[in-house]
């Protein structure tokens, strides 16, 4: 009998381009929405290229921008929101030199921050651009509706839908592309947070920061330079190459590193889209105020470190008094090799009574 020698390449795309299908089976199954023949195709397809050598980076490759955080609702009666949002399929840096197709909202990693007050009705229109390689959708977890308006918004590249809801519950909420294989197009980046305030607002503070942390799964080896494919089989194992927040290594760093002055106070509304990690939210050398834990409205104190899961986000706030540099991380402290970090510079003067340094170590390291 003659013996069939497949290479590890080739093997790989099999393995990838077969998981896509046995996910789109499983989903039809259930009968999630967005199944279509074509669609099933065209994921198996991204699959089996993803798992090929890596390619040449574009000459203009840069990092994505980073998202806004979206104004305080204040203290206002209940009105009609109109929102549009677009999917968006754009090659950007996740690396150094590491180039990516990741799939967005609004072409950033999250996408955009909506807020809107408890009772609000919100208007939601879905495009997905025309150079779209594939449909996409919604679904908010906000939303009290079949799928969470995944169900209504599916779309092929040129095509929109429109959902209206109420907003029920305050809160602070993800948001996701749900076409299947519902946990490969959030892993190319399709999340974002949706913030219900309460009726009157949100308290005043000084400083208000939007902060998402995802896991990235790409073909060939992290850190080779070139542009990378998605990799089913490593998201399948649950093997991210990077975990990072807002959408690359260094994100949160350098000219985009957070600010503050001592004597503010801190908002930071922290997500995780996942598709698989559950993070260890913290910062290091602060001690959260309060923390709405999973964005509940119920506050609790004196935090150091919040559990946060995949699919959900939470509210934390503190007071910094110590000038520095405070870093974020996912307290599984491995994901800081694959980039979970980003920094909050605090500028001011110097506050002895809280903390000061009365003799330096012989060596430098640390935090």
């Amino acid at each position: 009998m003659a013996r069939i020698h497949l290479s590890k390449r080739t093997l790989r795309i099999a393995i990838a381009a077969l998981s896509v299908v046995v996910l789109l089976l499983g989903a039809a199954a259930y009968g999630l929405p967005g199944i279509s023949q074509p669609a099933a195709d065209s994921h198996a397809g991204h699959a089996a290229a993803a798992a090929s050598a890596v390619e040449p980076a574009p000459a203009d490759l840069v990092r994505m921008p980073q998202p806004e955080v979206a104004p305080p609702v204040g203290d206002r009666g209940p009105q009609l929101v109109k929102v549009e949002l677009e999917a968006k399929e754009i090659v950007a840096e996740i690396d150094d030199g590491v180039a990516y197709k990741f799939w967005t909202f609004n072409g950033t990693v999250p996408g955009p921050m909506i807020r809107v007050r408890e009772g609000d009705t919100v208007e939601l229109t879905l495009k997905n651009s025309l150079d779209s390689t594939a449909p996409h959708n919604i679904d908010l977890h906000a939303v009290t509706g079949p799928g969470g308006g995944a169900a209504a918004t599916t779309v092929s590249p040129g095509k929109q839908a429109t959902i209206q809801f109420l907003a029920m519950h305050p809160g602070v909420y993800v948001y996701h592309c749900a076409t299947p294989p519902v946990a490969m197009h959030i892993a190319n980046g399709m999340y974002g947070l949706i913030v219900v305030e309460p009726e009157g607002g949100l308290p005043q503070v000084d400083r208000e920061f939007y902060v998402m942390q995802g896991d990235f799964y790409l073909s060939g080896e992290r850190g080779e330079k070139g542009l990378h494919g998605f990799d089913m089989e490593q998201m399948l194992a649950e093997n991210p190459d990077y975990v990072v927040f807002n959408g690359s290594v260094g994100a949160l760093t350098g000219d985009n590193a957070l600010k503050a002055k001592t004597g503010e106070t801190v908002r930071i509304f922290f997500g995780v889209g996942g598709p698989n990690l559950t993070s260890s939210f913290h910062v290091i050398g602060e001690v959260f105020d309060r923390v709405a834990p999973e964005g509940a409205a119920e506050w609790v104190s004196h935090v150091q470190t919040t559990m946060v899961p995949a699919g959900g986000a939470t509210i934390v706030e503190f007071q910094v008094e110590v000038p520095g540099n405070y870093t974020l991380v996912d307290h599984s402290l491995g994901r800081l090799a694959k980039g979970a970090a980003g920094v909050l510079q605090v500028e001011g003067p110097d506050n002895p009574e809280v903390y000061t340094v009365i003799e330096h170590g012989d060596q430098s390291g640390g935090h």
